[in-house]
């Protein structure tokens, strides 16, 4: 411990930070630059946390607003749509344990971003109904619906509804779909 209290407050909280980070950006290295310019900024306005409140709650609001203004800039700029830098990277090993990240993480982005926002924020920084809405500025019943929405549509691209022959037949399709994508 550094005998700071924020700062050892802002140590805490650096691993669920960067897994929803991970989560949003699908990127190790985008994360890792997302957490480190939200504890800057976190740091640089450590005045403005009201004590007694949320500290992961008020971190992520400052994630969450730094990856969406990050976003607005980068739609600016020249997207790799013929894939040719993308072609360029080296691929990894075809384990199991990394073709099932692979589908959910694929999954996890064909959501709708208003579900897979939350999905990330209750699931992966575990915060609150009630937190996830504040951070939101919206009800906590359309944070429970949404949640509820991303959960079933999700369960249903990974093929885990159990409806019988024609789920299973639907979810072989979903799979492909999702390693098309």
């Amino acid at each position: 411990m550094s005998g700071d209290p924020f700062a050892d407050m802002m140590v805490a909280e650096m691993p669920y930070l960067r897994a929803f980070a991970l989560s949003l950006s699908g990127s190790t290295s985008v994360a890792d630059d997302l957490v480190q310019e939200t504890l800057v900024k976190a740091w640089t306005h450590a005045g403005s946390f009201e004590k007694g409140t949320n500290f992961r709650a008020w971190l992520v609001t400052i994630l969450r607003n730094t990856y969406f203004n990050q976003y607005r800039k980068l739609s600016r700029e020249v997207q790799d749509s013929d894939h040719v830098h993308a072609g360029q990277i080296a691929v990894g090993g075809e384990q199991e344990s990394s073709a099932s990240m692979r589908d959910m993480q694929r999954a996890i982005n064909l959501l709708p971003p208003d579900q897979r926002e939350i999905l990330l924020m209750i699931g992966v920084t575990e915060l609150s109904y009630e937190e996830a809405a504040q951070i939101c500025n919206i009800a906590v019943g359309t944070v429970k619906s949404r949640l509820n929405r991303a959960r079933a549509r999700l369960a249903e691209l990974l093929g885990l509804t159990g409806d019988g022959p024609a789920g299973a037949d639907r979810a072989i399709e979903d799979r492909k779909t999702l390693r098309q994508s």
